[in-house]
């Protein structure tokens, strides 16, 4: 762990939830770093698990919002000029937008899951006026299971919490294949209730 990521999360400690809520919503580090670290904090006693997952998945969901309008004010043209500033490159916004073209909205759901895309996709979600509502449950729906299991991970390793991506990966790879299959079957029953109507 870099002296810098580890200055950062020294600031977001003295900052209790809110911390875990601001490092996912800026997310300049990892949300799975600020997370294992949230759930480090557990174990030391100075947080509760329901209060971090609240925090988490506040804090996740906020930060794809800010996508979110960005993409549904800006539109594609502002956010290749600042996207940089998120982290967020041209071919990232390629990627989501032919996945939101070609799976629909249940896509962001099961991207959250996905490196690469997982932030990115709400970007198109935006630009296509995806209703407000709609966005955030999938969204929610997401954040939620992803911050309850690295929350988990660091409060189980404790001091051991650097480790928390090596120890998550089994458990991640079944998550991303179960949202994969959830997107399918959205896909295809919007699929077959469209050649219905």
């Amino acid at each position: 762990m870099t002296d810098y990521i580890n200055s950062i999360l020294q600031i977001f400690s003295q900052l209790g939830y809110f911390g875990i809520a601001l490092g996912l919503m800026i997310e300049i580090i990892p949300s799975e770093i600020v997370l294992g670290y949230g759930g480090y904090m557990i174990s030391q006693g100075h947080l509760n698990f329901v209060g971090a997952v609240i925090a988490g998945t506040l804090g996740g969901t906020i930060a794809q919002l800010f996508l979110y309008w960005a993409g549904y004010y800006g539109g594609r043209p502002f956010l290749e000029k600042y996207g940089k500033y998120v982290l967020i490159k041209k071919k990232h916004i390629d990627v989501a937008e032919q996945w939101f073209e070609k799976y629909g909205a249940g896509v962001i759901f099961s991207a959250r899951f996905i490196p690469v895309v997982r932030h990115a996709i709400s970007i198109p979600a935006g630009i296509a006026k995806m209703p407000v509502g709609k966005f955030t449950l999938y969204t929610v729906a997401a954040v939620l299971p992803w911050s309850i299991l690295f929350l988990y991970l660091g409060k189980a390793l404790g001091s051991n919490w650097s480790h928390v991506k090596e120890v998550a990966h089994p458990y991640v790879l079944p998550l991303i294949i179960a949202a994969i299959v959830l997107g399918a079957i959205y896909y295809l029953v919007k699929r077959t209730k469209k050649t219905t109507d």
